[in-house]
């Protein structure tokens, strides 16, 4: 997967490439961005783009510059291909942000290791905030989840904000940082048994229904 997408994403001019390096909920640091600012002025890449999924694509890359440019990053991609998790979305919750009530990057970053080493029927998107306001866009994201500061977590599943947009469904609410994790792991291996191939999660839980996935998962 990781390999096709490091061939680079061909362009609507059929001749030049875009790259996504992985960066995880968006989280950037001063040997990042001197790493892309100095491969986008060595390669004459002319757009440097914040993606809507929080990542940063490289784009007008010549294909035989593409190998080049990943080797001057050092970073791993950021653009996997097929069935798997694609991203993880955060907010920066209680880092820094005064309205945030839950710790929204630690959660994504445990989320984000565990999915990324999970097989998946189909592509998985995960949006996390650390207040209601949702900021992370969980309740349109396969799975989703925002916190409070005295009630906890809640999860959401089956939420899509394409051409199919779809609000998810609340799968549990008032989890402790330990609860909501070990509920989604258990959620996605779910999943993973009784979906169809390239089943999306906005499709698998009106299928299944959410109230047969909570009598499943004991909720």
């Amino acid at each position: 997967m990781a390999d096709s997408a490091r061939e680079g994403i061909l362009q609507r001019d059929k001749e030049t490439y875009a790259i996504v390096p992985k960066t995880p909920m968006g989280i950037l640091n001063p040997e990042i961005l001197e790493k892309v600012a100095a491969v986008a002025k060595k390669y004459n890449i002319p757009i440097v783009k914040i993606t809507s999924a929080q990542r940063l694509a490289l784009v007008g890359i010549k294909k035989d510059d593409v190998e080049k440019v990943w080797e001057d990053l050092g970073l791993e991609v950021g653009y996997p291909v097929g069935a798997c998790l694609h991203y993880v979305q955060s907010c920066p919750g209680t880092a820094v942000c005064k309205l945030g009530q839950r710790d929204s990057l630690a959660m994504a970053q445990k989320l984000d290791d565990l999915l990324s080493n999970t097989a998946l029927p189909a592509k998985t998107k995960v949006g996390v905030s650390g207040c209601p306001l949702n900021c992370g866009e969980g309740f349109v994201r396969d799975i989703g989840l925002f916190g409070k500061k005295d009630n906890g977590w809640t999860v959401i599943v089956g939420g899509n904000s394409g051409l199919n947009a779809r609000i998810g469904n609340v799968l549990a609410e008032n989890l402790s940082d330990e609860e909501a994790f070990d509920l989604i792991k258990s959620f996605a291996e779910y999943y993973n048994a009784n979906a169809k191939s390239r089943e999306r999660l906005y499709r698998f839980v009106p299928r299944i229904g959410i109230d047969e996935i909570k009598k499943a998962l004991s909720i």
